[in-house]
């Protein structure tokens, strides 16, 4: 059985907003080395970072822990061609 390579990006929405604006999307900060160093949030769907579901995770599990006001927004991980 062959291991389906999926891609997905960060989807956040603030809770407070509804659907009234739209969604940020996730921003990958690496080092030179490749190394994951943090995440930012822009408007841009197209200049987000794609990612592999291990990286999506880590990135969210990031965000939650630094983040001081990730409580005040939704997040999910979406496929690429959503």
């Amino acid at each position: 059985m062959e291991q389906n390579d999926q891609r997905y990006l960060i989807q956040q929405n603030k809770i407070s907003d509804g659907d009234t604006k739209p969604p940020v999307f996730a921003k990958v900060m690496r080092s030179k080395d490749g190394v994951f160093e943090g995440v930012s949030f822009i408007k841009s769907k197209e200049k987000a970072s794609v990612l592999t579901i291990t990286e999506a995770n880590q990135a969210i599990e990031w965000a939650a822990k630094k983040k001081p006001n990730a409580h005040e927004y939704t997040t999910k991980i979406i496929c690429l061609g959503q």
